[in-house]
């Protein structure tokens, strides 16, 4: 490979590091004017009264949508499958019942921003209050079963009882972790403009085509009629990944005051308008013989949904075929509580999940007294123990021996609290990671010009994750071109379509739908050099002219560029289209990355402060693409990590269902003097089986098994097992 897999810069790099970089909320159309939601003050409960005359008579303000003035919305499909998914399925302005703090009950418009903060501010709602259900603990009496959720809510195989009946030694522990927010750098905006019956929204999302989609199903107009731009996003994390109540919104209020409106959500909006993780319970119990084999697995998860949509996190999406066991019984149920509806956060279910089962594994291996990593290789799962198939391509193990090796876990002392330097207390902790090789169908087109550039486009999105770079990086590779010769295009929903940028799936769906309009735009090139009659390959055999290194060549020895054999035939342009989508091979593999993370703490002994050292991390993720910003996305995964196991939990008033924790002050992130020596380590072995670049995902896969990693690594520093993320001082001293 001449380009695929060099760490080479991202190439709009220079735009955003000189703010030519345009986000959603940058974009002012002529005559913009500003929205601002007034939100419940109240988790549950009516709507009494909203008075918004005091709002209306303050200068400036064009106009306050309400329930009573606003048309009502029409219901989408709302099924991912047809590219259609709304973060909440009940629609807007729909009934006057309150269901969390923070819903939207109002929209004012201004002429200002400062104007409709002023006047949302005057908005005054009457309410008929509830008492709200905010704690799990409170809604344990009405335990509902998953009806819908992106995968299995209940795996059974073998005989559970008798492994347990069976079983050496069982660990049976409880597990917790909290509600978490995205946060991404960028908040959710949207810029709305009408041109006729033309729909314009400047979008902040992580799917242009389900933003489409969407807003003219809820609108009741064309698809086509309805253009998404979304050029540059500015993180997501799950969050922009489905269709929020803000995005149509913006839509409403610019038709009905006939300018283009700017809708962006504060931060302490963001944390109830756009889904968040959620809280989950779980329960391992987990049984072996006397030689630490698997013989049985039960894994349950109690899991927060809302009032107004379901949503389950699938904490035991990877119990069923991570391990070889014989007997597995994985199940999910929900409580409805009083907060606003959960959505895909970073590896959802998989993150979670893998705290509880990847702790009780190595509670386990200290319970026998095997390393954590030979307990893990004792258990290796050859093919799929739940479907049978074989994995399309698995080198765990060598994932485990380049940890291990890079980290020292060999030197390690094995009994918890034997570490010291200095008065610190040293641990050594490891998981295993994983996360599924998702691809969904996609679309991309490439146009070679006479003037030599090149375009590749294709409607996904880049969420700083280096999609314009591979995308430029694949049409290099297969065109022979050079990379300053190619612009990509992406970010917009009149381009060929492409799927989600969630489930870690853009690389494995773009870029093979790239290659074959590659693969497309040179066939018709050399079709038009044959049928050429002043070109040097007129009337040769099409299989016998090759495109190598930017020019057409034949066995005769004849060569000329691709703008030469444009400009020959008269032409301005050749452009190769591609439609690709996953075939029979989805039901011959399954398809996983895998990984080992392996970290080293020192804790305070007197304070109880834990700080991570060291984090290594060995990727098995298919073909690398780009080095660089596979690195970068590793980086920020781990970095995620360690503030899922360290500090990352949202609180909300008992009483009011308010959250407490609403803003970058309060809600504990990490930041730099956090942040250890990261040392990543990708195998860069290609899966040909999943497309024909052989790349899976990185994104999510990079978070998974570290917050286990650092609470095995605490356990092995202090002799306290927390099982109750995030681990604080209080639970350590």
């Amino acid at each position: 490979m001449k380009v695929l897999g060099r760490p080479i810069d991202r190439v709009e790099g220079k735009l955003k590091v000189t703010g030519q970089a345009k986000y959603a909320a940058d974009h002012a159309p002529e005559n913009l004017v500003y929205a601002v939601p007034v939100v419940s003050s109240i988790a549950r409960g009516r709507v009494q009264k909203i008075d918004s005359r005091l709002a209306e008579s303050l200068p400036g303000i064009l106009a306050v949508l309400t329930r009573q003035n606003t048309t009502a919305l029409l219901a989408p499909a709302n099924d991912f499958g047809s590219w259609t998914k709304l973060g909440e399925a009940r629609l807007l302005f729909a009934d006057d019942q309150v269901y969390y703090a923070g819903q939207y009950l109002a929209l004012v418009v201004a002429e200002t921003l400062e104007g409709a903060k002023e006047a949302a501010a005057a908005v005054q709602v009457s309410y008929v209050e509830d008492q709200a259900l905010i704690e799990t603990d409170d809604a344990l009496g009405d335990l509902i079963e998953p009806k819908f959720a992106f995968g299995p809510t209940r795996v059974t195989r073998g005989n559970i009882d008798k492994a347990f009946a069976q079983a050496a030694h069982i660990v049976d522990q409880q597990y917790s972790t909290p509600i978490e927010h995205h946060n991404p750098m960028e908040p959710s905006a949207t810029v709305a403009e009408w041109k006729g019956d033309e729909l314009k929204l400047f979008d902040a999302t992580q799917w242009v085509m389900g933003a489409r989609n969407c807003v003219a199903d809820m609108l009741g107009i064309q698809r086509e009629s309805v253009h998404i731009v979304s050029e540059f996003v500015g993180g997501g994390f799950g969050c922009k990944g489905f269709i929020w109540p803000h995005q149509v919104l913006a839509a409403v209020a610019a038709r009905k005051v006939g300018r283009p409106v700017k809708l962006v959500l504060s931060r302490s909006q963001m944390f109830a308008a756009c889904g968040h993780r959620p809280a989950t319970r779980q329960r391992v119990k987990m049984a072996v013989d006397d030689r630490g084999q698997l013989l049985g697995i039960r894994h349950s998860s109690i899991s927060q949904t809302s009032f107004v949509d379901e949503f389950t996190e699938l904490c035991g999406s990877t119990t069923g075929f991570l391990y070889a066991c014989p007997a597995v019984d994985v199940s999910h149920q929900l409580v409805r509580v009083n907060i606003a509806t959960p959505t895909p956060m970073r590896a959802p279910g998989e993150s979670p999940g893998m705290f509880a089962t990847e702790s009780a594994l190595d509670e386990m291996a200290y319970l026998l007294g095997i390393d954590p990593v030979e307990l893990r290789l004792r258990n290796y799962a050859e093919e799929d123990p739940e479907s049978k198939l074989p994995f399309s391509s698995k080198h765990l193990r060598e994932c485990y021996q380049v940890g291990r090796d890079r980290i020292g876990w060999d030197a390690r002392t094995k009994a918890p609290r034997s570490m010291h330097e200095g008065r610190y207390l040293i641990g050594y902790g490891m998981a295993t990671a994983t996360y599924p090789g998702f691809r969904m169908p996609g679309a991309a087109a490439v146009r070679l010009f006479r003037d030599g550039h090149v375009e590749v486009s294709s409607a996904t999105q880049d969420m700083g994750t280096g999609t314009y770079t591979t995308m430029t990086q694949v049409t290099a590779e297969c065109l022979g071109v050079t990379v300053d010769r190619i612009q990509a295009v992406l970010g917009d929903s009149r381009l060929p379509p492409a799927p989600v940028s969630g489930g870690s799936m853009t690389t494995a769906s773009v870029t093979p739908a790239v290659k074959a309009a590659c693969e497309d735009a040179l066939a018709k090139l050399i079709r038009s050099a044959v049928d050429d009659v002043k070109s040097p390959f007129c009337g040769m055999n099409p299989d016998d002219v090759v495109a190598i290194d930017g020019q057409l060549r034949s066995k005769g020895g004849s060569d000329q560029s691709y703008e030469d054999v444009i400009r020959s035939a008269g032409l301005d342009e050749v452009r190769g289209q591609s439609f690709v989508k996953p075939g029979a091979e989805q039901g011959q593999f399954s398809f996983h990355s895998f990984g080992a993370q392996f970290v080293k703490v020192r804790v305070d002994p007197d304070v109880g402060t834990v700080r991570v050292a060291q984090v290594v991390s060995v990727f098995d993720i298919g073909r690398v693409i780009n080095a660089k910003t596979a690195r970068s996305q590793a980086f920020s995964g781990i970095i995620q990590g360690i503030g899922m196991a360290l500090m990352e939990q949202t609180i909300y008033d008992k009483r009011k269902g308010a959250i407490v924790t609403n803003n970058l002050a309060d809600y504990l992130m990490p930041v730099n003097a956090d942040v250890p020596d990261i040392d990543v380590t990708f195998l860069d072995i290609p899966d040909f089986h999943i497309s024909s670049i052989g790349a899976r995902g990185v994104g999510e896969i990079t978070i998974t098994g570290v917050a286990p990693a650092i609470a095995n690594a605490v356990y092995h520093a202090t002799g306290v097992r927390v099982r109750d993320l995030p681990i604080t001082i209080e639970k350590l001293m």
